[in-house]
């Protein structure tokens, strides 16, 4: 910023004096001024000049008088130094106005022209004023000699500033590329070394965070692993508890079918048809039992009470309940009234009390059936459960072992932070971020190596391919200049037969013993336009002509059409008549059939040779008809026929 403002200040410097030389030369040429912009000086970013602001600025009434006052007192004081004032005045009379006299200021005065050169001609002039004229003339070449040398001195003198004007910027310009140029690769190195830590954050991160992972999935593991240790156990546990269960439910089941086989070995001496009634009221139950499954307290059933079914189940105190019920509807059921003829009552007894130790005994066998249930319902879910656990544990070691493998991936494949330059990259750069994962690292002299095959191969191939191509290029000149020859042959055979063939007519000899041709092709482009309105005429003529036969036919195809129409009404007329007449002969036909045989057919051979003329009389009719159509449609419109030679 410094050099900026030293050189600021030296190229003013030389524009002040720029500013005067183009004065003195009275020129126009715009004088270049270095400006520093918004992004050079950001303290003034907000700061806003008087230049800046394009409306107008608002003044009020106090401010408007106080300008006011102070300019009044301005031109007053203004006025009194003009009145008397002893420093101006003695300049100006010894000295004439200015304490240093300048060579461009007396430059710029010009020679008083005598008086008499304004008043006299050149002929009344007197020798004393020839001589002040030519004095006269020597000091105005004289000055306009020293004008001319002080302009070429003011004009080098400004080539030279604008020359260091422009060295001087050239110059700041080179030091700032150069500092930016620095700058830029200060910044690239900074750049590379950030990148270079943030990959390194990145790999601690991702390290940080495989630990992490593995750490979760080790303890996930070993507390499954725990859980499934437990669950073998249990599960273990209540296989061997159902079984031993199953074999005292089968047991039961197996004791209550041994009573019911049993049942007529009670009642021996009883006649067997009172024994099968008394076995059918042995198997009757109470109707309308419905079993309680929810206790009274709480509304839960000993199985929800009992978180495991395989503790202390409270079948006691569900069964009386059960049971109790049940021995009073048994006790409806073993009334008297119930009990058939013939049976008497201690037997009738004695079958009451064997319903009744069969009834508690289908219940305990029920009750049973239902923990057996639950209890195999708890070792499926035991089972699932430990399904479950070796499936997760499994996906944990799964896991583990692809996070292994990815810990091992990422600690072997390493990131590289290379500068390269930009032409030797040779992999499609994305949108945003370009991706190298799939990219290889090439010595230089590898791929210089293999471009100079390349180049080797590409060399011998093309010189091959030229070869190959001057050799058929050979080969295709050949074949042009043969056929150019056979055409020449053809063409000069051609002359000569039609040489030999020419007959000298008399336009021939006219032509060539008359000499006025020009005329003799004015007087035929006479004839001929005169030839082509005579046809010209003539074809309007047969055009119109032929558009109102056109017409004429127009209307006789129209006329045709609405005969063609009549007479396909009255064909189809006469093919109903036919028919309704070959109905009625065949009626009449066969109302006679009965009398003459002979004269029936010969009537129908009558009758069918007069329909068959008819019919041909009418199609050749219609041939007719069609034909004079089609004449007429040919007529009317040209048909392109090719006509074979």
């Amino acid at each position: 910023m410094i050099i900026y403002y030293q050189d600021h200040t030296r190229i003013q410097e030389k524009n002040i004096r720029i500013t005067k030389i183009l004065e003195d030369l009275s020129s126009s040429e715009e004088i270049w001024q270095p400006v520093m912009d918004a992004d050079e000086r950001p303290e003034k970013l907000l700061t806003v000049e008087d230049s800046e602001v394009t409306v107008e600025k608002f003044v009020s009434a106090e401010q408007k008088a106080k300008m006011e006052e102070e300019a009044q007192l301005e031109e007053e004081r203004k006025r009194l130094a003009k009145g008397d004032n002893a420093r101006e005045r003695a300049l100006d009379m010894m000295m004439g106005g200015v304490l240093e006299i300048k060579k461009e200021d007396e430059l710029k005065k010009d020679i008083p022209v005598p008086i008499f050169m304004a008043v006299k001609g050149m002929d009344e002039w007197s020798d004393e004023e020839k001589k002040q004229a030519a004095e006269y003339e020597r000091k105005v070449k004289e000055l306009n000699e020293e004008r001319e040398k002080y302009k070429k001195t003011l004009e080098a003198e400004l080539k030279k500033l604008q020359t260091i004007i422009a060295d001087t910027t050239s110059n700041f310009d080179e030091k700032l590329m150069a500092l930016f140029a620095k700058k830029v690769k200060t910044e690239i190195a900074l750049f590379q070394e950030e990148l270079k830590i943030q990959r390194l954050s990145r790999v601690l991160m991702i390290e940080d965070e495989l630990d992490a992972r593995e750490e979760e999935l080790t303890r996930l593991l070993n507390v499954k692993k725990a859980l499934k240790a437990k669950s073998v156990t249990s599960m273990a546990q209540a296989k061997k508890m159902v079984d031993q269960y199953r074999d005292t439910y089968d047991i039961r089941v197996a004791e209550d079918k041994v009573m019911e086989k049993n049942f007529r070995k009670e009642f021996p001496d009883v006649h067997p048809v009172l024994v099968d009634q008394l076995f059918k009221l042995y198997r009757r139950r109470p109707r309308g039992q419905k079993h309680p499954r929810k206790g009274s307290a709480g509304g839960e059933t000993p199985v929800q009470v009992a978180g495991n079914p395989y503790g202390e189940r409270p079948l006691s105190a569900r069964q009386p309940s059960t049971i109790t019920a049940m021995v009073r509807a048994l006790d409806e059921l073993n009334d008297e009234s119930h009990m058939p003829e013939g049976v008497e009552p201690h037997v009738w007894a004695h079958m009451c009390d064997l319903r009744k130790a069969k009834v508690i005994s289908e219940q305990e066998v029920k009750a049973h059936a239902l923990t057996l249930a639950d209890m195999n319902g708890f070792l499926q879910r035991r089972q699932e459960e430990d399904e479950r656990l070796k499936s997760e544990i499994e996906d944990l070691i799964d896991a583990l072992n692809r996070l292994r493998e990815e810990r091992l991936r990422f600690t072997c494949n390493l990131e590289v932070q290379l500068v390269l330059k930009q032409g030797q990259v040779e992999i499609d750069c994305g949108s945003f971020i370009p991706e190298y994962g799939d990219s290889v690292l090439l010595h230089r002299s590898v791929v210089e190596d293999l471009n100079a095959s390349i180049r080797q191969l590409g060399e011998l191939k093309i010189t091959a391919m030229k070869e190959s191509k001057d050799f058929r290029k050979g080969i295709h000149v050949l074949e042009w200049e043969h056929k150019k020859m056979i055409m020449q042959i053809e063409d000069l055979l051609d002359k000569a037969k039609t040489i030999q063939i020419l007959k000298v007519s008399r336009e021939l000899q006219g032509f060539l013993h008359n000499e006025d041709q020009e005329g003799k092709k004015q007087q035929q482009i006479q004839t001929l336009e005169h030839t082509l309105e005579n046809q010209r005429a003539h074809h309007e003529k047969t055009v119109e002509e032929r558009q109102q036969s056109l017409t004429k036919l127009k209307h006789t195809i129209r006329q045709k059409q609405l005969d063609n129409a009549t007479l396909d009404r009255e064909l189809e007329e006469m093919t109903v008549m036919v028919s309704e007449r070959k109905h009625i002969n065949n009626v009449n036909a066969a109302a006679k059939a009965s009398s003459s045989g002979s004269e029936k057919r010969m009537q129908d051979i009558v009758q069918r040779r007069k329909l068959v003329d008819l019919a041909k009389a009418q199609a050749q009719e219609v041939a007719v008809l069609r034909a004079e159509v089609e004449r007429l449609r040919m007529r009317t419109f040209p048909a392109l026929v090719q006509v074979e030679r």
